[in-house]
């Protein structure tokens, strides 16, 4: 029960990142209530266990990209011990930073961004069950254009892809020897369209599924856990899998970053 209300708490402190502006909405206790993030019970879902779920919150934020350098005091906040990286060194060299953290020291995080001036643009609720992958999408792609990553060899490689979507492919299995964890894996992928079934169009849609291996890493993860994702520098250009992820160009450039929470391991 402790646990549960350590989410709650959680989300809470999350939804508060809006700062001031909240009170102009509902207060927070009606926004999000206990029941929206406590495990179900069996007579709620009968199928509980056995579909052996795995539940995710992902919390995205905008910073302006003036203030980029707000990260450079959240990261010396989280570890870097529990992640099992593919490649480390073309990770970085992907301009790709995380760090994962717990419940405690979310708020030093968040007050943080508060500062920076950052925006929660969305709130997702994203449900696994075990050992399945799920597209978590980052960027859509409406033609085919040409993308440039750091390879495995340190070489800027590109690669024509699209139409279809940059997204971080989420997969969760149970941890056998540990009850309420899991092995969380996070890969980016681009995605294309589905292929269809009128021939000329299947023409077109030839771009193959790419699995950016080496930015891929891995960790364990149980309730209250969580991870954050973002850029080691920022960039405008959106031709880059850095700048696709962590980019964005609205009325005043910004900063992309996520968070990742393991709400409930079933």
């Amino acid at each position: 029960m402790m646990r549960v209300f350590k989410i709650a708490v959680f989300s809470f402190a999350v939804v508060l990142l809006t700062g001031c502006e909240a009170k102009k909405d509902k207060p927070i206790w009606e926004q999000v209530k206990i029941g929206d993030i406590a495990p179900a019970t069996d007579a709620q879902n009968p199928q509980a266990q056995a579909l052996k779920t795995i539940d995710f919150n992902i919390f995205i934020f905008d910073i302006p990209a003036e203030n980029i350098g707000v990260l450079e005091g959240i990261w010396p906040l989280l570890y870097t011990q529990p992640l099992q990286f593919n490649d480390l060194s073309t990770f970085r060299a992907n301009y790709f930073m995380v760090g994962f953290g717990q419940f405690p020291i979310w708020n030093q995080i968040r007050n943080q961004l508060v500062s920076a001036g950052a925006e929660k643009i969305e709130t997702i609720s994203l449900l696994l069950t075990d050992d399945q992958d799920r597209d978590y999408s980052i960027a859509g792609l409406d033609i085919e254009q040409t993308i440039f990553y750091t390879s495995s060899s340190d070489s800027m490689e590109e690669a024509a892809m699209g139409p279809g979507k940059i997204a971080l492919r989420i997969r969760a299995a149970k941890n056998p020897a540990s009850r309420g964890v899991c092995d969380v894996t996070f890969l980016p992928v681009f995605v294309p369209l589905p292929t269809s079934q009128i021939p000329q169009l299947a023409a077109r849609l030839k771009t193959k599924e790419f699995r950016f291996e080496p930015v891929g890493f891995r960790l364990k993860m149980g309730q209250g856990d969580f991870i954050f994702l973002g850029p080691a520098k920022y960039s405008e250009e959106q031709v880059t899998l850095s700048g696709l992820f962590f980019s964005r160009l609205k009325r005043k450039p910004a900063v992309r970053t996520y968070l990742f929470v393991c709400v409930r391991v079933d």
